[in-house]
């Protein structure tokens, strides 16, 4: 256990790891200090994820400002120039 796991190289590979850590846990036959790491490490994959997904929302957000810096929506399918 003093290993340090190194940190995920994408979201996706965080959130597969999350979803095993979390069934480890839920099924409970893990001792006790083995359930303490598991769950640390949960803490930290959910971190990890949630920093994603926020630096994804604000590259999406920038995307969709316009000249002005107004917000605008549309369709998420719209393709770049349809409709404009």
């Amino acid at each position: 256990m003093a290993k340090k796991e190194q940190p995920p190289a994408t979201f996706e590979a965080a959130l597969k790891r999350l979803e095993g850590v979390l069934e480890s846990l839920e099924h409970g036959d893990l001792p006790l200090e083995e359930s303490l790491a598991a769950f640390e490490e949960g803490v930290r994959l959910v971190k990890f994820c949630q920093q994603k997904l926020d630096e994804v929302e604000k590259r999406v957000e920038l995307l969709l400002k316009d000249d002005a810096g107004r917000f605008f929506t549309r369709p998420f399918a719209e393709e770049e120039g349809e409709g404009n």
